[in-house]
């Protein structure tokens, strides 16, 4: 603990610099700007504001507090990366877990990179950086990718040498927003893989994409079991008989995705010729589970 505490105390003196008016930082060029920007800044939580432009659009609470734990214990390890918006305000470039976790176990400082940005860079910083993290699911980087294109206006072979990944890698990511909204939610929630929705990408009628979608669900097929029926369905020899023989009637398919959008989960639907059947509701945890049943209850 000991170890914690001196490591978050380094940037107290630079703190004091920042809290003097008459020493306000706004440029690279600044009298003492060499001093703070680019070093290690105590900052108070209350003077940093959450970055618009975070890629990261939900966070695992069970996880923040799993790292609030950790930063109870032995401190903020590797310091956030702020931007300087004015006199002793701040905006979030990277580190929002580490940010929200230290609110949550009540710190009042953390230790911070500071830079110098106008918004543009920021956003560029923002996503580039956040490309490079692991935990990201495949949409949020492909939808990381699509905003730098289309915002800081880079082509592909541009994107490919800022993030240092292959064009090809850049594009396959890029496809994944060609599939259907109910489809890139499943591969958010890891319900499918990236390999199946790569598969799936091949298969231009959204409605035989859902199709295949709730079939993996349905049967937890593999990459490899998913590839053989998108080249089923894509073989004109085998499409005839695919389509006589478990081809859903068309009030099935308007509820489930009617249910899927009101109960916001996959839901999945089997029936057999005769009319009979059953469906199928998955849920995360117990929150979500009385989430759904106290939907279904207001629509009895």
């Amino acid at each position: 603990m000991a170890k914690a505490t001196k490591k978050q105390a380094l940037g107290r003196g630079l703190s004091a610099l920042l809290k003097d008016p008459s020493n306000d930082i706004t440029t690279a060029t600044d009298k003492n700007a060499d001093k703070v920007v680019g070093s290690i800044v105590d900052l108070e939580l209350g003077s940093i504001e959450v970055n618009p432009f975070q890629p990261r659009t939900s966070f695992n609470e069970e996880s923040l507090r799993e790292l609030a734990s950790s930063i109870k214990e032995l401190g903020v390890i590797q310091p956030i990366t702020v931007r300087k918006l004015d006199f002793d305000r701040y905006q979030l470039v990277s580190g929002e877990r580490r940010f929200r976790a230290s609110k949550l176990i009540g710190l009042e400082r953390i230790p911070a990179f500071i830079r110098i940005a106008n918004d543009q860079e920021s956003l560029e910083m923002a996503l580039v950086e956040n490309i490079q993290r692991q935990d990201l699911d495949p949409i949020e980087i492909a939808l990381s990718y699509q905003r730098l294109i289309e915002e800081i206006q880079v082509t592909q072979d541009e994107l490919s040498d800022r993030v240092g990944k292959n064009r090809s890698t850049i594009a396959n990511y890029l496809r994944l927003l060609r599939l259907d909204p109910i489809i890139q939610t499943g591969m958010r929630d890891n319900f499918i893989s990236m390999g199946h929705g790569r598969a799936l990408i091949n298969i231009d009628d959204l409605g035989d994409q859902l199709d295949i979608y709730e079939k993996i669900i349905s049967e937890n097929l593999s990459v490899r079991a998913t590839e053989a029926l998108v080249r089923n369905l894509k073989s004109p020899s085998a499409k005839k008989p695919t389509e006589k023989k478990g081809e859903q009637p068309t009030y099935i398919k308007t509820a489930k995705k009617q249910l899927t959008e009101l109960l916001e989960s996959n839901v999945s639907v089997k029936v057999s010729e005769t009319g009979k059947g059953q469906m199928m509701i998955p849920f995360k945890n117990k929150k979500d589970f009385l989430r759904i049943l106290n939907l279904l209850k207001s629509e009895i």
